[in-house]
């Protein structure tokens, strides 16, 4: 994966600063592999890989939405907070990057990123 990938409204940035998201005391994802994703009027979010994602504490969503950059995206819920967490399984050909990773919600989880 190159250093950045860049469009006009969307960047991808790969990094290894240690990513962790908790809901309440219960720790959903710890990973060193994210990739921030920063879009224009958006926070920056960060994108884990699936495999860095404690996928039992998550549970699969109905909802699905459509974003004309990035592709359609599948959400999941955790306990009483639905679709907090979302995830491009194949995303548009530029965003290849954020396949199969999971973004979460940080004004519901708590979303640390360590300085680095």
């Amino acid at each position: 994966m190159s250093a950045d990938i860049t469009q006009d409204r969307i960047s991808l940035h790969p990094h290894t600063r240690r990513v962790r998201v908790w809901a309440g005391d219960t720790l959903l994802a710890d990973s060193t592999r994210a990739v921030e994703l920063r879009e224009q009027g958006y926070p920056p979010r960060q994108y884990l890989p699936e495999s860095d994602v404690h996928m039992a504490q998550l549970f699969y969503s109905t909802t699905v939405t459509h974003c004309p950059f990035k592709g359609d995206a599948t959400y999941y819920s955790v306990d009483e907070h639905p679709d907090v967490a979302w995830q491009y399984a194949n995303p548009l050909a530029n965003m290849a990057a954020i396949a199969d990773r999971l973004a979460f919600d940080d004004s519901v989880m708590t979303v640390q990123v360590d300085a680095g």
